[in-house]
């Protein structure tokens, strides 16, 4: 006859394997569709602007850092097929050519990509690749959560220094639609390596007069011994203004010297990215950025509730 204790084994025994067959037989009968689907399913390809507007990731507010996961490029071939395609291919045109596809909203010679390089593909440039699933995200500029819309319109109103898109309007949601497909193969709330700008490291402070050195040598060529750019006849830049009328405002990212000198580190020259020193890069990245550019009318409201960096330019 066996005793409590040796009964009260066998009853806690067999509640264990049950649990553990449990376990394994609804991970072994569960669908991968099912397991890893996105918040949307099936509908994720055909209503990316409900998405953005609508869902929050879990992961949104804190989005988790990545370590190895790459920037890469979804194939031309993965491009969606009838409207939705077509509002993809228009949001690349928006960010390659804003000046033409979005001339409305825009208040100087900047098109989107020239930040964002190659169509916001470039790592280490403020890509677009996985944007999508890490919105929406406090920003302590603005003291708030904010979507993607809010995000893309800051551009629009301080790097092109001109006025928000309405958000149920053609223009945004196809820009909408191309951040999705940039975005289609990377992990939801997963922040990639090489999104924003990788900082630049110096000990000593900015020297202006080594800057405008720099300048001369490295980048008037480009954009102008004013650093008026090149201009096309359209009204774009082939090469944008980094000051003056036509550049971003006091409120771009850009206008700060640490974003600045970074872009400028990674990607300056263009196609000679990494050449500049750091310090060479901090020097000049001072020089253009305390140059004569448009205010910014509501920068009073900026980081109200604290955390303003020593660059900002206000």
């Amino acid at each position: 006859m066996k005793t409590s204790h040796q009964r009260y084994l066998l009853i806690a025994t067999g509640m264990f394997l049950a649990a553990v067959g449990s376990v394994i037989f609804l991970f072994t009968h569960t669908p991968l569709s099912e397991a890893h689907a996105s918040p949307a399913g099936s509908e994720k390809e055909a209503a990316p602007v409900a998405a953005a507007s609508n869902t929050l990731s879990t992961t949104a507010s804190s989005a988790m850092t990545a370590s190895s996961f790459p920037i890469q490029m979804p194939d031309d071939s993965s491009l969606p097929k009838a409207e939705m395609g077509e509002a993809v291919q228009l949001g690349r045109n928006l960010v390659l050519n804003t000046q033409k596809f979005a001339k409305a909203y825009v208040g100087n010679g900047l098109n989107c990509s020239s930040c964002h390089l190659n169509g916001g593909t470039v790592a280490g440039a403020a890509p677009f690749v996985g944007l999508w699933g890490v919105f929406p995200e406090y920003r302590s500029r603005t003291a708030a959560m904010g979507s993607l819309q809010a995000r893309i319109n800051d551009c629009f109103q301080r790097s092109m220094n001109g006025k928000a898109l309405p958000h149920d309007s053609v223009e945004m949601n196809a820009m909408l639609s191309y951040i999705w497909w940039l975005s289609k193969d990377v992990p939801t709330g997963m922040s990639l390596n090489g999104r924003g700008f990788k900082p630049v490291k110096s000990d000593q402070a900015p020297d202006l007069a080594h800057g405008l050195k720099v300048y001369a040598e490295k980048c008037a060529s480009c954009h102008g011994d004013k650093g008026e750019g090149q201009q096309l006849p359209d009204g774009g830049y082939l090469f944008p203004a980094l000051w003056g009328d036509r550049s971003f405002n006091i409120g771009a990212g850009m206008a700060r010297l640490n974003n600045a000198a970074a872009f400028v580190k990674a990607n300056m020259p263009l196609g000679q990215g990494g050449t500049l020193s750091d310090q060479e890069a901090v020097d000049v990245a001072a020089f253009f950025t305390t140059q004569k550019r448009p205010d910014y009318a509501e920068k009073s409201k900026d980081w109200s509730k604290g955390g303003k960096p020593k660059d900002a330019r206000y």
